[in-house]
């Protein structure tokens, strides 16, 4: 367990796990820093730092030392427009993200990915979520977690139809298939950054939703 202040890379800090992490990261006392690129302005903090702008963009211009970095980033087809967009964001711009957090020094990257992922599925989303995966691990990360919750429950700022369909389901499914709350994800992620196991763990929903009790 970390007993230094550690200095953090969030991308996907406004979205619904993303403000989740955020407001559970400022307000940890061995967190010294939050560099949290976004599109737009997050409430200032005193150990905030807040790029604004397209990631991609903003990539070049970040600055170290990072100990730790969480990707949060995602979206879905019908917001991406095509499934080429789609990939671009949670496939490349994941993996650009990771190598960029490497190159600042982090040690540790933990990502939100996708039930079901899977390199070798005949469903695109879940495809791509799992060749963001091996990608992922193809860059040699001392320490890689890759989370994959199950339908993320909790109020966004878009409308998703599909997603608010399903919820009152996924509340009722078993195991890793019995929906999560974005806040349970949060506590969870910040508990798996904590551990030092090195190497690559795959950590499925039902194991989520024990750790962020």
């Amino acid at each position: 367990m970390y007993l230094t202040p550690q200095h953090i890379l969030l991308a996907g800090a406004t979205g619904l796990t993303g403000e989740h992490l955020l407001d559970r990261l400022l307000n940890e006392p061995t967190v010294a820093r939050v560099l949290a690129p976004s599109r737009r302005p997050l409430a200032e903090h005193p150990h905030l730092e807040n790029p604004v702008g397209e990631l991609q963009e903003l990539l070049p211009q970040l600055n170290g030392p990072i100990d730790t970095a969480f990707c949060c980033l995602g979206t879905t087809l019908r917001q991406a427009g095509s499934q080429e967009a789609f990939r671009a964001v949670d496939h490349d711009l994941v993996v650009a993200f990771a190598q960029r957090a490497r190159e600042l020094g982090a040690r540790h990257l933990l990502v939100v990915s996708a039930l079901g992922a899977d390199a070798k599925s005949a469903v695109f989303y879940n495809r791509v979520k799992g060749e963001m995966e091996q990608t992922l691990q193809a860059q040699d990360w001392p320490q890689l977690t890759l989370v994959r919750p199950s339908l993320l429950l909790g109020p966004r700022n878009e409308f998703r139809l599909g997603e608010r369909l399903a919820a009152p389901l996924a509340r009722w499914l078993p195991g890793k298939y019995h929906g999560i709350e974005a806040t349970v994800l949060a506590r969870a992620l910040w508990r798996l950054a904590l551990e030092e196991d090195d190497g690559v763990r795959v950590i499925e929903s039902d194991c989520l939703r024990r750790l962020g009790r």
